[in-house]
């Protein structure tokens, strides 16, 4: 039986929110034997809104949905295998007449089979979350994404507050990004405790990374029965109606919110933390907007996850590079001892903290926040017995060492890098207390609301327990600052215990472990890039199957990965013959030929990816339909540099199967027919005589070089930076009206702005709107879309007139004759370009002023 103690802040986090017993009443919900055939449990709504009268449960579920939905929801589940992933079926017809759409999955040995009213959004899912990834994914600040990411869902979905939430290492979270309406107070900056999202909360938000809650004060639909006939409740861990616990539905009450939405955030395997939506009156998101929503978050997620091992292995590069200084120095140097106590200031730089200090030979030096000296001695002697001749750290130093007296208002984190095998002499690291000046973020005379639970459930007491929970403590130590510490460890023991003569071969040690850190990073960084580029840089065949689809999509990323692999370990692209012994290794067992000739060709690293997907290409043609298909099958490559300089590469099947021209041209087809003219300028043949497969692919000259030729790489340097320091200095004081009524388009110019110093925007989709909030305020300046679906912002720029208020009107014709005479404002061409919309910014603001 199910434990029915009562839920309170005492035992929240055992609350077993993934029985509750009860769904949300935004749908209904079935659940059926494994095979998906008889009911065993239903929502209590469901009678009513699948239109089917009497007692449900026992009976067939083409009994309730129809025959042909049965059918094809039965087929749907056949081709889903994770719960976490359920099948979906848009705009599924009962035998009522009614049409929903359909979520289904299998967990627990049961069918979950949930209902929601068919939504009428016409926006593909893949589409929106296509042109929202469009956004982001080629962003390299990790700041930048995870500001743009709460822009953007906060376009899609309509929410009035939408959140990043970051988990810290103890559970607590911190909202590092936040965009809102502009009437709300800012969560922004703003810490939490970890009891706020309890643990069973957190694992699930790992298993079901999408949550969306409709309505906080929404009744609870009972499931019937509760119990199945082995006493146990229904499981809903994937369920996406599963009902909410009713301490986190007072919690989102006593902020005035009435509906929310997350997404997980997954790093590495761990909840990283949450896109959070937050909505103050009922709201309801559609699948296709679930769909969408999720999808963006796992590409959020993968692109986070690239850019922070990015981050790792810069401070990891930086902190090399640094040693590598005192490498050199200390080769020189005749007195080590000096050169560390000079140096502190530079260790301080590779690891973050505030303050770092030497106990060496009994003497103390200290650079920034430490410790009085006095306490040193005994300080290194307690670090003695606790570390062992390893690093060690704590973030609780008055708690782990009471007795050394020393005061959190000083140092509370402390990390200890022992530099001798015998444990007498350290290089220590001291982090402050995490919490000495923190602010609320929003506005300090907020009231909320309280209910039945206290006052306790409310962002501004859940601030303060945060802050009780963390006094006396620092930044925990993160792995990423312990590998840094063994590096530091490595070459300081190095230089104190050993002779000059071995510094040479640390130093070689050290250029092999950068190149494994670059290698890491190229790997996880390019195989996402390829993937999304392959993913969403090109439509689906809505007649192709899922499997083929995904098969296909694996090897192209299996081909890029190796592809960018190789440019790294070449240093900036490959050999062509590598690339093909890596192709085609797979085919050649059994009686198969496969002749490979032709002179050394270095690809460089454009032409190296671009080959790699078109030789894979090739190859798994070959395997499926041509003479790789077959045992005794036959494959000639031969290339060979041409009199223009340009490399011809020829490919020639024969021995297999009757070759017959493809009925249509899938992507793969193209892929290898326009890949090489596109990308590279060269030439692509490719003709399909009966006897097999023939083609010809020519490469510039410019993209490859033979042994003996010299290879240069320039840097490019970014001269732009002042230019923006300029634009943030005019615009950050400048009120903007922009009236725009796509909403992506919107987010797209509301980030070009922000991007100048552009902190203060009005965003408003039609000519109504805009003339209603121009009663409030007076922009300073404004962009008009011109043309605002079956009306034009002419009656808005009028208005601006009156008031002499520049503006500028932007449109995607060429043809300005719509726009009156009358109106001499700039024009801007859409798609939107920063520069240009930029500078005809500055060109009204500059005639205004003059």
């Amino acid at each position: 039986m199910r434990d029915t103690q009562a839920v309170d802040l005492t035992n929240c986090d055992r609350e077993p929110i993934h029985i509750p017993g009860s769904i949300q009443g935004h749908g209904c919900l079935l659940a059926c034997d494994p095979g998906g055939s008889i009911i065993l449990h239903h929502s209590e709504n469901a009678p009513d809104m699948l239109g089917f009268g009497g007692e449900i449960n026992g009976l067939r579920l083409e009994d309730i949905v129809g025959g042909e939905a049965a059918h094809s929801l039965r087929n749907a589940l056949a081709t889903s295998d994770d719960p976490a992933r359920p099948a979906l079926r848009h705009g599924t017809r009962m035998t009522s007449g009614k049409a929903f759409d359909v979520a289904l999955h299998r967990f627990d040995s049961k069918v979950v089979i949930e209902f929601e009213p068919a939504s009428a959004d016409g926006d593909q899912p893949l589409e929106v979350a296509r042109m929202l990834i469009s956004r982001v994914r080629n962003m390299t600040s990790i700041d930048k994404l995870v500001e743009s990411a709460a822009r953007l869902m906060f376009a899609m979905l309509g929410y009035d507050r939408v959140m990043v939430y970051r988990f810290e290492q103890d559970g607590a979270g911190k909202v590092v990004s936040e965009y809102k309406r502009r009437d709300l107070e800012s969560f922004r900056g703003q810490y939490f405790p970890a009891s706020d999202i309890p643990k069973q909360a957190r694992e699930l938000y790992i298993k079901n990374t999408i949550r969306v809650i409709s309505d906080a004060s929404g009744a609870r639909v009972p499931i019937v029965s509760e119990l199945d006939a082995d006493g146990r409740p229904l499981d809903l861990s994937f369920s996406h109606l599963r009902s909410v616990s009713p301490i986190h539905c007072e919690y989102l009450r006593n902020m005035g919110v009435a509906a929310s939405m997350s997404v997980s955030i997954m790093v590495e395997g761990d909840l990283w933390g949450l896109i959070a939506c937050h909505h103050y009156s009922p709201k309801v998101l559609t699948m296709p907007q679930r769909v969408a929503a999720e999808t963006f978050g796992e590409f959020f997620s993968l692109h986070l996850s690239a850019l922070k091992q990015k981050q790792l292995i810069e401070a990891a590069n930086q902190a090399r590079r640094s040693l590598d200084r005192f490498l050199q120095a200390a080769s020189t140097h005749a007195n080590i001892s000096d050169l560390l106590r000079r140096s502190l200031g530079d260790f301080g730089q590779m690891l973050p903290c505030d303050g770092v200090g030497l106990w060496l030979d009994g003497v103390w030096s200290g650079n920034g926040s430490v410790p009085p000296e006095h306490l040193m001695r005994a300080l290194a002697d307690k670090v003695s017995v606790e570390a062992g001749g390893k690093v060690w750290s704590t973030n609780e130093l008055s708690r782990s060492f009471p007795e050394i007296h020393i005061s959190p208002e000083d140092v509370c984190g402390l990390l200890a890098i022992p530099l001798s095998q015998r444990p007498r002499d350290y290089l220590f690291f001291f982090r402050k207390e995490v919490v000495q000046t923190l602010d609320w973020a929003g506005n300090p005379d907020k009231l909320y609301q309280s209910g039945p639970l206290g006052d306790r459930l409310t962002p501004r007491k859940s601030f303060d327990i945060w802050k009780e929970m963390v006094r006396l403590k620092a930044q925990p130590w993160t792995d990423s600052d312990r590998e840094i510490s063994d590096a530091i460890r490595a070459v300081l023991v190095e230089i104190v215990l050993h002779h000059n003569e071995l510094l040479a071969d640390e130093r070689g040690k050290a250029d092999v472990r950068q190149r494994m850190l670059n290698e890491e990073l190229n790997h996880r960084v390019k195989n996402i890039l390829s993937v999304i580029k392959a993913l969403i840089g090109h439509p689906v065949d809505a007649a192709r199957s899922l499997p083929d689809y995904v098969s296909s999509l694996k090897g192209r990323v299996q081909a890029l990965a190796y592809a960018h692999d190789q440019v790294v370990r070449g240093g900036e692209g490959g050999g062509l013959k590598d690339l093909l012994d890596a192709e085609l290794q797979p085919y050649k067992e059994g009686e198969r030929t496969i002749r490979l000739e032709g002179p050394k060709v270095w690809l460089d690293s454009r032409a190296f990816s671009v080959m790699a997907l078109v030789l894979h290409e090739m190859s798994t043609n070959a395997a499926k339909y041509g003479s790789l298909s077959v045992p005794d099958g036959r494959l000639d490559i031969t290339w060979r540099l041409l009199p223009e300089g340009q490399c011809e590469l020829v490919w020639h099947e024969s021995g297999g199967p009757t070759i017959q021209p493809p009925s249509r041209n899938g992507f793969g087809s193209v892929l290898i027919s326009r890949s090489v003219p596109f990308e590279l300028e060269g030439e692509a043949l490719i003709d399909y005589p009966p006897e097999g497969v023939e083609a010809k692919f020519v490469i510039p000259g410019k993209y490859f070089h033979t042994e003996g030729d010299a290879v240069s790489v320039e840097s490019l340097v970014d001269d732009g930076a002042n230019a923006r320091e300029k634009t943030v200095g005019s615009f950050k004081d400048l009120e903007f009206l922009l009236v725009e009524d796509q909403m992506l388009i919107a987010a797209d110019v509301e980030s070009m702005l922000a991007a100048h110093g552009v902190n203060r925007v009005t965003t408003t989709p039609s000519v109504t709107d805009a003339l209603r909030r121009l009663k409030d305020f007076t922009p300073d300046v404004a962009i008009l879309d011109v043309n605002l679906g079956s009306a034009t912002s002419l009656p808005i720029a009028e208005e601006l007139l009156r008031r002499k208020v520049p503006f500028i009107f932007a449109t995607g014709y060429s043809d300005r004759s719509i726009i009156p005479a009358s109106f001499s404002a700039p024009v801007v061409r859409k798609p939107y370009e920063a520069a240009a919309l930029i500078a005809a910014v500055r060109k009204v603001l500059s005639a205004r002023e003059n």
